[in-house]
């Protein structure tokens, strides 16, 4: 019976392989579509846009796209399986390549927030790629599968501000606007991918079951856990957003912001090879705040000059910080619900944290316009505080209770 289990995991492992190598390469192109909007979204908002303010709007309707893509994609996955939610996702993907460049040819501000938006809706269906990747792995394998698809993220950082390099200046006088039909065609390759992906159906305690959402998402340690993921990830983005434009107005070239955001990428994602392993070493809560006390000091970095190293400085250690906390609340979020109640939860977090990133990047427009980049980085330093102040909290209250109960076990064994 053990040999026919061991034999089973092994067969599950193979074919979850290769759908990792199909992922991680579906994640590397997905990340390269989405840096392509971070990069050039800005700048193309500021020269269709009625008003400097509304500068980073398209950025903000890519983030809206992803919030309000995370409870459909879910729904697709649950009822289709998860390979038609990839490839309708691919199919957005595409749709927004077309769009994007129809909107800068014709200089239409709300086609390319549209564009942007469906933008988004692809990002939403990419940003399960890494919880696919374990479906069906054996327990030994799924930190492994997860690792090797966010590793496409690195790639994705790369690829992504060189193929706007390569392609913004093709179309002249419309900057950007081969970028985005080159867009299309990444996100069509990366449809024929997925198309391959050999997902298992979900488990019907995926499906139905388990404690009232209220009742978990009141809980003091999933509070913490989703304070930090929505001041991590809408804290990073305000600064990424602002970043571009910030240093054009700063008289610095887009080959210096195509090199600051290909690095911030490449920060995002790199550690995550060894997050995982820093938090089983040092804890989850350690390892959030140290992301956001990195975060606060990218927003130092930034405060400290204007030259392209301190721009390139502020988005890498950005980067770094985000994928601490981010990840590291994410383990705190996986603590708090059991197995039949983690669809429920993580798409109320991630919803909690895409609808703040939101709101993020239409603030990032305003303040960048109106106040300035120092401004920007400002504002990152009181969440951060409240965010450490709050996790400080709960873990204390945690260690507490901890002892309590040891106490308390003590006593009833002395008696």
């Amino acid at each position: 019976m053990l040999d026919v289990t061991a034999a089973n995991e092994i067969a599950d492992d193979a074919r979850v392989r290769a759908n990792v190598v199909r992922l991680a390469a579906a994640q590397a192109l997905t990340g390269a579509n989405s840096a392509v909007i971070f990069a050039t979204g800005a700048i193309v908002g500021a020269t269709l846009a009625p008003d400097m303010s509304f500068a980073t709007v398209p950025i903000s309707m890519y983030v809206v796209g992803l919030a309000a893509g995370t409870l459909p994609t879910g729904a697709i996955s649950r009822r289709f399986g998860r390979r038609a939610a990839f490839v309708i996702g691919t199919g957005l993907g595409a749709l927004t390549g077309l769009l994007g460049s129809f909107a800068i040819l014709h200089g239409s501000f709300a086609l390319f927030c549209l564009a942007t938006f469906l933008g988004g809706l692809y990002g939403a269906v990419a940003q399960s790629y890494r919880f696919a990747a374990a479906d069906g792995a054996s327990a030994a394998y799924r930190p492994k599968a997860v690792s090797w698809v966010m590793a496409g993220g690195v790639f994705a950082g790369v690829l992504g501000p060189q193929l706007v390099q390569w392609t913004m200046d093709v179309w002249q006088p419309y900057l950007f606007a081969f970028s985005f039909l080159v867009q299309t065609a990444v996100a069509l390759v990366a449809m024929g991918i997925v198309a391959g992906v050999d997902m298992p159906k979900p488990a019907p305690a995926d499906l139905h079951g388990g404690r009232p959402l209220l009742t978990i998402v009141t809980q003091p340690r999933f509070i913490a856990a989703a304070l930090c993921g929505v001041i991590a990830y809408p804290m990073m983005n305000l600064v990424m957003t602002s970043a571009p434009l910030a240093m054009k107005m700063c008289g610095l070239s887009v080959s210096d912001s195509n090199f600051g955001i290909q690095w911030h990428i490449v920060a995002m994602y790199g550690p995550s090879f060894f997050t995982g392993a820093l938090i089983a070493r040092f804890g989850a809560p350690k390892i959030v705040a140290a992301g956001l006390l990195l975060e606060a000091g990218a927003a130092t970095i930034g405060l400290s000059g204007l030259t392209a190293m301190h721009f390139w400085a502020t988005l890498i250690v950005l980067g770094v910080g985000w994928n601490f906390a981010f990840i590291g609340a994410s383990a705190l979020v996986l603590e708090t619900h059991r197995p039949q109640e983690r669809n429920k939860v993580q798409a109320f977090n991630d919803f909690l944290v895409f609808g703040m990133m939101a709101i993020g990047s239409f603030s990032s427009g305003q303040l960048l316009a109106n106040f300035g980049w120092s401004a920007v980085n400002l504002v990152v330093f009181p969440p951060v505080l409240l965010g450490l102040a709050v996790l400080s909290l709960v873990s204390w209250a945690r260690r507490r209770q901890a002892r309590l109960e040891a106490a308390m076990g003590e006593f009833l064994d002395a008696v």
